[in-house]
This record gives C-alpha cells, structure tokens and sequence, in this order.
C-alpha cells in the first residue's frame, strides 16, 4: 500500500464528526484516506465530500473540503491517500 499526503485537518465537527480538510493534492469519492496525528491512526474511504456545503465528487489542491470521518481527528492530523502499491 502507497500512501500520498493530500491534506491536512484544519477543524474537527465533534457532533456531526466532520473533518474540515485543506488539500494539497487532488482527492475523489471513493478513494480511501488515512488520518495520521499525534494520537490518530485509522483509514476510512471517502464516501462524500462538500465545499462550501455543495456535495462534489472531486476536490483539488486549495479546496477546503468537509468530509464525516469514523473517528475523532484533531487540527493538524495529516491526511493520506491510500492506493494499491
């Protein structure tokens, strides 16, 4: 498994357990992400993405995106796109 940074949290939604992620690279629905941080280590496919509370299947670098993530993440946590090495 290869992994690339994409992204890193920029805020975390406890209640609706949304990430807000700053992208540094290209992200699509359905591709799986990492999260990785000081006490953060799980992955978890992009089932659905919102810029500016429009769902987009794809972002690229510079978007601000939100994304509901299975796990608490806190600002700072990089974000990795998984891919089959």
């Amino acid at each position: 498994m290869a992994e690339e940074k994409v992204g890193e949290v920029v805020k975390f939604f406890g209640k609706i357990s949304v990430a807000a992620i700053t992208l540094s690279g290209t992200l699509k629905v359905g591709e799986t992400l990492r999260f990785i941080g000081h006490t953060t280590d799980f992955s978890q496919k992009v089932d659905s993405m919102q810029i500016e509370n429009q769902s987009v299947e794809t972002a690229k670098a510079g978007d601000d995106i939100g994304i509901k993530v299975s796990d608490r993440v806190r600002p700072g946590d990089s974000v990795y796109r998984v891919t089959e090495a």
